[in-house]
Protein backbone atom coordinates (compact mmCIF):
# COMPACT_ATOMS: atom_id res chain seq x y z
CA UNK A 1 0.00 0.00 0.00
CA UNK A 2 2.84 2.38 0.86
CA UNK A 3 4.50 1.68 -2.50
CA UNK A 4 1.20 2.26 -4.30
CA UNK A 5 0.68 5.54 -2.46
CA UNK A 6 4.22 6.66 -3.31
CA UNK A 7 3.70 5.72 -6.96
CA UNK A 8 0.43 7.68 -7.12
CA UNK A 9 2.11 10.71 -5.54
CA UNK A 10 4.96 10.60 -8.06
CA UNK A 11 2.51 10.26 -10.94
CA UNK A 12 0.57 13.24 -9.61
CA UNK A 13 3.76 15.31 -9.44
CA UNK A 14 4.47 14.43 -13.07
CA UNK A 15 0.91 14.87 -14.36
CA UNK A 16 0.18 18.32 -12.86
CA UNK A 17 3.02 20.18 -14.69
CA UNK A 18 2.10 18.27 -17.86
CA UNK A 19 -1.52 19.44 -17.58
CA UNK A 20 -0.44 23.07 -17.13
CA UNK A 21 1.93 22.73 -20.09
CA UNK A 22 -0.90 21.43 -22.28
CA UNK A 23 -3.18 24.25 -21.09
CA UNK A 24 -0.53 26.74 -22.16
CA UNK A 25 0.20 25.11 -25.53
CA UNK A 26 -3.51 24.65 -26.34
CA UNK A 27 -4.56 28.06 -25.02
CA UNK A 28 -6.18 28.88 -28.38
CA UNK A 29 -8.79 26.21 -27.54
CA UNK A 30 -9.05 26.34 -23.75
CA UNK A 31 -9.28 30.14 -23.38
CA UNK A 32 -12.39 30.47 -25.62
CA UNK A 33 -13.84 27.28 -24.07
CA UNK A 34 -13.55 28.42 -20.44
CA UNK A 35 -14.44 32.03 -21.23
CA UNK A 36 -17.54 30.91 -23.14
CA UNK A 37 -18.59 28.73 -20.19
CA UNK A 38 -18.68 31.76 -17.89
CA UNK A 39 -20.63 33.76 -20.49
CA UNK A 40 -23.12 30.90 -20.93
CA UNK A 41 -23.56 30.58 -17.17
CA UNK A 42 -24.49 34.25 -17.02
CA UNK A 43 -27.35 33.68 -19.48
CA UNK A 44 -28.58 30.34 -18.12
CA UNK A 45 -31.30 31.97 -15.94
CA UNK A 46 -32.68 33.67 -19.07
CA UNK A 47 -32.62 30.33 -20.90
CA UNK A 48 -34.53 28.66 -18.06
CA UNK A 49 -37.07 31.49 -17.91
CA UNK A 50 -37.67 31.22 -21.66
CA UNK A 51 -37.97 27.44 -21.27
CA UNK A 52 -40.71 27.88 -18.67
CA UNK A 53 -42.54 30.10 -21.16
CA UNK A 54 -42.45 27.18 -23.65
CA UNK A 55 -40.12 29.03 -26.01
CA UNK A 56 -38.28 26.54 -28.28
CA UNK A 57 -34.62 26.10 -27.36
CA UNK A 58 -33.35 27.23 -30.76
CA UNK A 59 -35.33 30.50 -30.41
CA UNK A 60 -33.99 30.95 -26.86
CA UNK A 61 -30.40 30.50 -28.09
CA UNK A 62 -30.98 33.05 -30.87
CA UNK A 63 -32.37 35.56 -28.35
CA UNK A 64 -29.38 35.11 -26.03
CA UNK A 65 -26.90 35.40 -28.93
CA UNK A 66 -28.64 38.61 -30.06
CA UNK A 67 -28.37 39.97 -26.51
CA UNK A 68 -24.64 39.18 -26.49
CA UNK A 69 -24.19 40.82 -29.92
CA UNK A 70 -26.14 43.85 -28.70
CA UNK A 71 -23.86 44.15 -25.66
CA UNK A 72 -20.79 43.87 -27.89
CA UNK A 73 -22.18 46.55 -30.21
CA UNK A 74 -22.67 48.93 -27.27
CA UNK A 75 -19.09 48.25 -26.18
CA UNK A 76 -17.78 48.90 -29.70
CA UNK A 77 -19.76 52.15 -29.90
CA UNK A 78 -18.27 53.31 -26.60
CA UNK A 79 -14.77 52.41 -27.79
CA UNK A 80 -15.32 54.34 -31.02
CA UNK A 81 -16.68 57.32 -29.07
CA UNK A 82 -13.66 57.37 -26.75
CA UNK A 83 -11.33 56.95 -29.74
CA UNK A 84 -12.88 59.95 -31.50
CA UNK A 85 -12.58 61.90 -28.26
CA UNK A 86 -8.85 61.14 -28.08
CA UNK A 87 -8.20 61.82 -31.79
CA UNK A 88 -10.07 65.14 -31.67
CA UNK A 89 -8.26 66.30 -28.54
CA UNK A 90 -6.19 69.46 -28.55
CA UNK A 91 -2.60 68.88 -29.62
CA UNK A 92 -1.58 71.12 -26.73
CA UNK A 93 -2.16 68.21 -24.38
CA UNK A 94 0.61 66.18 -26.00
CA UNK A 95 2.97 69.18 -25.88
CA UNK A 96 2.21 69.59 -22.18
CA UNK A 97 2.74 65.88 -21.61
CA UNK A 98 6.04 66.02 -23.49
CA UNK A 99 7.28 68.95 -21.37
CA UNK A 100 6.33 67.31 -18.08
CA UNK A 101 7.87 63.97 -19.00
CA UNK A 102 11.04 65.66 -20.21
CA UNK A 103 11.38 67.52 -16.92
CA UNK A 104 10.94 64.23 -15.07
CA UNK A 105 13.45 62.61 -17.41
CA UNK A 106 16.05 65.31 -16.73
CA UNK A 107 15.64 64.72 -13.00
CA UNK A 108 15.99 60.96 -13.52
CA UNK A 109 19.10 61.45 -15.68
CA UNK A 110 20.72 63.58 -13.00
CA UNK A 111 19.80 61.06 -10.30
CA UNK A 112 20.70 57.77 -12.04
CA UNK A 113 23.29 59.01 -14.53
CA UNK A 114 21.91 57.79 -17.88
CA UNK A 115 21.42 59.73 -21.11
CA UNK A 116 18.99 59.70 -24.03
CA UNK A 117 19.37 61.17 -27.51
CA UNK A 118 18.77 64.89 -27.26
CA UNK A 119 17.92 65.36 -30.96
CA UNK A 120 14.68 63.45 -30.66
CA UNK A 121 11.71 63.96 -28.40
CA UNK A 122 10.90 61.52 -25.67
CA UNK A 123 7.78 60.27 -27.45
CA UNK A 124 9.58 59.78 -30.78
CA UNK A 125 12.30 57.73 -29.09
CA UNK A 126 9.66 55.64 -27.36
CA UNK A 127 7.59 55.00 -30.49
CA UNK A 128 10.74 54.26 -32.48
CA UNK A 129 11.54 51.34 -30.19
CA UNK A 130 7.98 50.08 -29.71
CA UNK A 131 6.03 48.67 -32.61
CA UNK A 132 2.58 50.18 -32.09
CA UNK A 133 1.11 48.94 -35.38
CA UNK A 134 -0.91 45.77 -34.72
CA UNK A 135 0.20 42.90 -36.91
CA UNK A 136 -2.11 40.86 -39.10
CA UNK A 137 -1.36 37.77 -37.04
CA UNK A 138 -2.42 39.51 -33.83
CA UNK A 139 -5.71 40.68 -35.37
CA UNK A 140 -6.29 37.20 -36.78
CA UNK A 141 -5.89 35.68 -33.32
CA UNK A 142 -8.39 38.15 -31.83
CA UNK A 143 -11.00 37.48 -34.52
CA UNK A 144 -10.46 33.71 -34.25
CA UNK A 145 -10.81 33.86 -30.47
CA UNK A 146 -14.09 35.81 -30.72
CA UNK A 147 -15.54 33.38 -33.27
CA UNK A 148 -14.50 30.33 -31.24
CA UNK A 149 -15.92 31.85 -28.05
CA UNK A 150 -19.24 32.52 -29.81
CA UNK A 151 -19.30 28.95 -31.15
CA UNK A 152 -18.65 27.47 -27.69
CA UNK A 153 -21.30 29.73 -26.10
CA UNK A 154 -23.89 28.27 -28.48
CA UNK A 155 -22.73 24.74 -27.59
CA UNK A 156 -22.99 25.46 -23.85
CA UNK A 157 -26.46 26.99 -24.19
CA UNK A 158 -27.64 24.12 -26.38
CA UNK A 159 -26.26 21.71 -23.73
CA UNK A 160 -24.12 19.99 -26.32
CA UNK A 161 -21.41 20.32 -23.68
CA UNK A 162 -22.89 19.18 -20.35
CA UNK A 163 -20.69 19.98 -17.34
CA UNK A 164 -22.74 17.87 -14.96
CA UNK A 165 -22.30 14.75 -17.10
CA UNK A 166 -18.59 15.44 -17.48
CA UNK A 167 -18.23 15.74 -13.68
CA UNK A 168 -20.25 12.58 -13.20
CA UNK A 169 -18.14 10.52 -15.62
CA UNK A 170 -14.69 11.84 -14.68
CA UNK A 171 -14.36 13.20 -11.13
CA UNK A 172 -17.37 12.63 -8.87
CA UNK A 173 -18.65 9.27 -10.25
CA UNK A 174 -21.99 9.60 -8.40
CA UNK A 175 -24.99 11.19 -10.10
CA UNK A 176 -26.48 12.76 -6.95
CA UNK A 177 -23.12 14.25 -5.94
CA UNK A 178 -22.38 15.48 -9.45
CA UNK A 179 -25.80 17.16 -9.77
CA UNK A 180 -25.47 18.82 -6.34
CA UNK A 181 -21.93 19.98 -7.10
CA UNK A 182 -22.87 21.31 -10.53
CA UNK A 183 -25.79 23.27 -9.04
CA UNK A 184 -23.45 24.82 -6.46
CA UNK A 185 -20.83 25.64 -9.10
CA UNK A 186 -23.49 27.14 -11.34
CA UNK A 187 -25.08 29.17 -8.54
CA UNK A 188 -21.79 30.48 -7.14
CA UNK A 189 -20.23 31.32 -10.51
CA UNK A 190 -23.36 33.08 -11.76
CA UNK A 191 -23.39 35.12 -8.57
CA UNK A 192 -19.68 35.89 -8.92
CA UNK A 193 -19.98 36.96 -12.58
CA UNK A 194 -23.08 39.11 -11.95
CA UNK A 195 -21.59 40.85 -8.91
CA UNK A 196 -18.24 41.39 -10.64
CA UNK A 197 -19.93 42.79 -13.74
CA UNK A 198 -22.12 45.29 -11.88
CA UNK A 199 -19.32 46.29 -9.47
CA UNK A 200 -16.99 46.85 -12.44
CA UNK A 201 -19.70 48.82 -14.23
CA UNK A 202 -20.25 51.02 -11.16
CA UNK A 203 -16.48 51.47 -10.82
CA UNK A 204 -16.21 52.53 -14.48
CA UNK A 205 -19.11 54.99 -14.17
CA UNK A 206 -17.68 56.43 -10.93
CA UNK A 207 -14.23 56.82 -12.50
CA UNK A 208 -15.67 58.49 -15.61
CA UNK A 209 -17.74 60.91 -13.50
CA UNK A 210 -14.68 61.76 -11.40
CA UNK A 211 -12.74 62.59 -14.58
CA UNK A 212 -15.66 64.69 -15.82
CA UNK A 213 -15.99 66.58 -12.53
CA UNK A 214 -12.26 67.36 -12.20
CA UNK A 215 -12.00 68.17 -15.93
CA UNK A 216 -9.61 65.32 -16.75
CA UNK A 217 -9.57 64.50 -20.46
CA UNK A 218 -11.08 61.36 -22.01
CA UNK A 219 -13.60 60.44 -19.24
CA UNK A 220 -15.28 57.82 -21.46
CA UNK A 221 -11.97 56.11 -22.19
CA UNK A 222 -10.95 56.06 -18.51
CA UNK A 223 -14.38 54.80 -17.49
CA UNK A 224 -14.11 51.93 -19.99
CA UNK A 225 -10.56 51.21 -18.87
CA UNK A 226 -11.59 51.08 -15.19
CA UNK A 227 -14.53 48.81 -16.08
CA UNK A 228 -12.38 46.30 -18.00
CA UNK A 229 -9.31 46.29 -15.73
CA UNK A 230 -11.50 45.84 -12.64
CA UNK A 231 -12.16 42.23 -13.73
CA UNK A 232 -8.55 41.50 -12.72
CA UNK A 233 -8.94 40.93 -8.99
CA UNK A 234 -6.93 43.23 -6.67
CA UNK A 235 -4.29 44.13 -9.27
CA UNK A 236 -6.76 45.84 -11.63
CA UNK A 237 -7.81 48.54 -9.17
CA UNK A 238 -4.17 49.39 -8.39
CA UNK A 239 -3.29 49.64 -12.10
CA UNK A 240 -6.33 51.86 -12.75
CA UNK A 241 -5.49 54.30 -9.93
CA UNK A 242 -1.76 54.48 -10.77
CA UNK A 243 -2.22 55.07 -14.51
CA UNK A 244 -5.03 57.58 -14.09
CA UNK A 245 -3.10 59.45 -11.40
CA UNK A 246 -0.07 59.65 -13.71
CA UNK A 247 -2.30 60.93 -16.52
CA UNK A 248 -3.93 63.51 -14.23
CA UNK A 249 -0.46 64.69 -13.18
CA UNK A 250 0.04 65.84 -16.79
CA UNK A 251 -3.24 67.73 -17.01
CA UNK A 252 -3.66 69.10 -13.50
CA UNK A 253 -1.21 71.30 -11.69
CA UNK A 254 0.25 69.63 -8.58
CA UNK A 255 -2.17 71.40 -6.25
CA UNK A 256 -5.05 70.36 -4.04
CA UNK A 257 -7.14 69.62 -7.18
CA UNK A 258 -4.82 66.80 -8.18
CA UNK A 259 -4.78 65.50 -4.62
CA UNK A 260 -8.59 65.44 -4.35
CA UNK A 261 -8.89 63.78 -7.76
CA UNK A 262 -6.58 60.97 -6.66
CA UNK A 263 -8.57 60.68 -3.43
CA UNK A 264 -11.81 60.52 -5.47
CA UNK A 265 -10.73 57.73 -7.84
CA UNK A 266 -9.14 55.82 -4.94
CA UNK A 267 -12.38 56.21 -2.99
CA UNK A 268 -14.37 54.78 -5.91
CA UNK A 269 -12.12 51.72 -6.03
CA UNK A 270 -12.26 51.22 -2.25
CA UNK A 271 -16.04 51.73 -2.04
CA UNK A 272 -16.98 49.28 -4.79
CA UNK A 273 -14.01 46.88 -4.71
CA UNK A 274 -13.10 46.63 -1.02
CA UNK A 275 -16.46 47.31 0.68
CA UNK A 276 -19.49 46.57 -1.51
CA UNK A 277 -18.06 43.68 -3.55
CA UNK A 278 -17.22 41.45 -0.53
CA UNK A 279 -20.67 42.22 0.94
CA UNK A 280 -22.45 41.15 -2.25
CA UNK A 281 -20.19 38.15 -2.83
CA UNK A 282 -20.76 36.68 0.61
CA UNK A 283 -18.62 34.31 2.64
CA UNK A 284 -18.67 31.56 0.02
CA UNK A 285 -16.26 33.59 -2.11
CA UNK A 286 -13.77 34.38 0.62
CA UNK A 287 -10.34 33.56 -0.79
CA UNK A 288 -7.01 33.99 0.89
CA UNK A 289 -5.08 37.03 -0.36
CA UNK A 290 -2.06 34.83 -1.01
CA UNK A 291 -4.28 32.43 -2.98
CA UNK A 292 -5.57 35.29 -5.13
CA UNK A 293 -2.05 36.56 -5.90
CA UNK A 294 -0.69 33.06 -6.64
CA UNK A 295 -3.61 32.24 -8.93
CA UNK A 296 -3.27 35.56 -10.75
CA UNK A 297 0.42 34.87 -11.38
CA UNK A 298 -0.21 31.24 -12.38
CA UNK A 299 -3.06 31.81 -14.84
CA UNK A 300 -1.52 35.06 -16.05
CA UNK A 301 1.63 33.12 -16.95
CA UNK A 302 -0.36 30.36 -18.67
CA UNK A 303 -2.95 32.41 -20.57
CA UNK A 304 -1.84 36.04 -20.31
CA UNK A 305 -4.52 38.71 -19.93
CA UNK A 306 -7.45 36.24 -20.34
CA UNK A 307 -5.88 34.17 -17.56
CA UNK A 308 -5.78 37.21 -15.26
CA UNK A 309 -9.49 37.84 -15.91
CA UNK A 310 -10.55 34.20 -15.40
CA UNK A 311 -8.18 33.36 -12.52
CA UNK A 312 -10.67 33.89 -9.68
CA UNK A 313 -13.68 32.11 -11.29
CA UNK A 314 -11.40 29.15 -12.06
CA UNK A 315 -10.18 29.16 -8.45
CA UNK A 316 -13.78 29.21 -7.18
CA UNK A 317 -14.56 26.25 -9.49
CA UNK A 318 -11.54 24.29 -8.15
CA UNK A 319 -12.41 25.18 -4.55
CA UNK A 320 -15.96 23.82 -4.89
CA UNK A 321 -14.67 20.56 -6.45
CA UNK A 322 -12.13 20.12 -3.63
CA UNK A 323 -14.89 20.58 -1.03
CA UNK A 324 -16.57 17.39 -2.24
CA UNK A 325 -13.79 15.04 -1.10
CA UNK A 326 -12.78 14.54 2.55
CA UNK A 327 -9.10 14.22 1.63
CA UNK A 328 -9.03 17.57 -0.20
CA UNK A 329 -11.28 19.62 2.05
CA UNK A 330 -8.23 20.88 3.93
CA UNK A 331 -6.87 22.31 0.64
CA UNK A 332 -10.20 24.00 0.03
CA UNK A 333 -10.06 25.60 3.49
CA UNK A 334 -6.52 26.77 2.78
CA UNK A 335 -7.68 28.44 -0.44
CA UNK A 336 -10.42 30.27 1.44
CA UNK A 337 -8.18 31.20 4.35
CA UNK A 338 -10.40 29.47 6.95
Amino acid sequence: MDKLKTTNTLLLIIVIPLVFYLLKILSFIFVPLIFSMFIALLFLPIMRWLGKKKVPKIISIIIVVLLIIGGMKIGIELIQLSSRQILNSDAGFFVKAENKFESLLITAQQTFGFEMESEKTLFSQFFQQVDIIPTFDYLRKIVTGILMTTFFVVLWLAESINVQKVLNSTILKQKHTSVRTFRKIEKDLIKFIEVKFFVSLATGIGTGLACLYFDVSFPIFWGLFAFVINFVQMVGSVISVVLLSAFAFIELDPTSTLFFFIVAITGVQVLFGAILEPVFMGKSFSLNVITVLVMLMLWGFIWGIPGLIMAIPITVFIKIILEQFPNTQVISRMLSGK
